[in-house]
């Protein structure tokens, strides 16, 4: 199994817009986005994100959060841990919280995951996005499960 990383904030005139921007940024705005559980195979490869076919219809674990209180500040944040057997990924957004505590909380969920299956954590990477917003705004962090349909040929 492969997967991507990515994460991306934004502006925008709507808050759906301001969505569809942070995840333009992040190089999935062009393809349909399909929320899985936690679950990766074992020994995941982490690679950068390929160009993805648009339309794709593509699996993920997705941060997303979005607001129209100008001042707030936005997290979203995503956790990976790989091990041997197994890999879990984890996802977890707030306004006006410190991002450091949000990167904790999903450290720690994706070390209970793997904990409680008994697993050696071999990898942990945690992504997230920050945006202030300034009228309307999003961030997202995402997992991308990468399969072949999916690429630009």
């Amino acid at each position: 199994m492969r997967i991507a990383i990515v994460s991306g904030n934004a502006e925008g005139p709507t808050e759906l817009n301001a969505f569809d921007n942070a995840l333009y940024e992040a190089k999935i705005g062009d393809v349909n986005l399909i929320k899985v559980s936690s679950m990766l195979e074992a020994n995941t490869k982490i690679e950068k994100l390929p160009k993805l076919k648009a339309g794709s219809m593509v699996n993920c674990v997705l941060s997303s959060i979005v607001s129209s209180n100008p001042g707030e500040n936005l997290t979203a944040c995503v956790a990976v841990a790989i091990g041997d057997e197994l890999g879990c990924a984890v996802e977890v957004d707030g306004i006006d919280k410190d991002p450091e505590d949000l990167k904790d909380e999903a450290t720690k969920m994706v070390k209970y995951m793997m904990d409680k299956r008994n697993v050696k954590i071999n990898e942990l990477i945690v992504e997230e996005a920050h945006h202030t917003v300034k009228n309307i705004g999003s961030a997202i962090a995402a997992v991308i499960y990468i399969t072949d349909d999916i690429l630009e040929e």
